[in-house]
């Protein structure tokens, strides 16, 4: 039986889940339903504050997370994507931080829980979910001032410290700093997380790490290559570096590939749907997700798979299915000096 996820790699390509906005908008949620009675009179408007949800509707999101159990996913993420007091600020809901991720936290694993005591031999972790950010650090938001920055290094890192602290005692397994498109916003996740281990002298949970190609050049946002990239984060030691979000998975394809070549830990994947069509909406259908990922996995590229924007539990359901039989990415072994 594996009992970590340090034990279940070993074994196979692991499953993480798909899209939650995906989700959510199938609910046609109003204004009503992000505030509920809690919230009912606040001040500012509180739709599409999706982390809110599990405050105010934590049936939907519990109901999300198990459609993908069921699907098949083994690492569940946290609803938590934008549940740092930065980006709360757009609600003035800053204070509702540390709240938000311990009850994400604890809404995923009760369901992870359930499902690994049905089935001890398959079991399911939290992934505590760390989004961007809504500032940058490395970019200045004002095309007049190139030298102005909107946040500080310490002020990003605070913000993810106590981030950080809500998932962890909220019993996330892991902490996935994910959608990567500022590779300085990450170091400062990384360096909180860091800190937040040295100052509980808790032992520290396994870190997975996951990067945004944003378009063909195979650069992120902020203009690092996918090797500067992973230069950039690799001495955080983490259990996964990937990839996920803006590509699709065919776009996605040549990076992967160049990242399963260049990285010393697992790797990991979970592309869109396909991308946008005019309508800002996802069209490519699950087998056609799965498919892709199949040849990855039958390549040797990647140890976790899953889907981002657009995908669903059957997008998981498929791509489970398509990687079950195949033999995970090995290790590779690297001459010490290099690691």
């Amino acid at each position: 039986m594996a009992k970590t996820i340090q034990d279940a790699l070993k074994e196979r390509i692991l499953i993480i889940d798909g899209a939650m906005g995906t989700m959510i908008q199938r609910h046609k949620l109003e204004e009503k339903d992000y505030r509920g009675e809690r919230f009912k009179d606040w001040a500012s408007d509180l739709k599409g504050n999706n982390d809110l949800l599990v405050l105010t509707r934590p049936d939907i999101i519990e109901g999300i997370h198990r459609q993908y159990l069921e699907a098949g996913a083994d690492i569940i993420e946290t609803n938590t994507f934008n549940a740092q007091a930065i980006s709360m600020a757009d609600y003035h809901m800053e204070a509702l931080a540390y709240e938000i991720n311990v009850a994400a936290a604890r809404i995923a694993k009760k369901a992870t829980s359930d499902f690994t005591a049905k089935n001890p031999d398959k079991p399911r972790f939290v992934a505590g979910a760390i989004g961007p950010m809504s500032k940058t650090l490395s970019l200045s938001p004002d095309v007049n001032n190139p030298g102005f920055r909107a946040v500080t290094f310490d002020e990003v890192t605070n913000a993810y410290y106590e981030q950080v602290k809500g998932l962890v005692e909220g019993g996330a397994d892991l902490l996935l700093i994910e959608t990567i498109f500022d590779t300085l916003n990450a170091k400062a996740a990384i360096f909180a997380i860091k800190k937040y281990f040295r100052d509980t002298k808790q032992e520290e949970l396994p870190i997975m790490i996951s990067g945004t190609i944003t378009d063909a050049s195979g650069r992120t946002l902020s203009g690092q290559t996918l090797e500067a990239f992973y230069i950039s984060v690799k001495h955080a030691r983490p259990l996964s570096i990937g990839l996920n979000c803006a590509l699709g998975a065919s776009e996605m394809r040549s990076h992967i590939e160049e990242l399963s070549q260049i990285s010393a830990c697992y790797t990991s994947a979970y592309p869109n749907a396909g991308l946008p069509n005019t309508m800002g909406e996802y069209d490519e259908l699950p087998e056609q997700t799965a498919h892709f990922i199949e040849e990855w996995a039958e390549k040797g590229f990647v140890n976790i798979v899953g889907g981002c924007c657009g995908t669903t539990p059957d997008h998981i359901k498929h791509i489970a299915d398509h990687v079950a039989a195949i033999k995970p990415r090995p290790l590779p072994v690297l001459e010490k000096e290099l690691v």
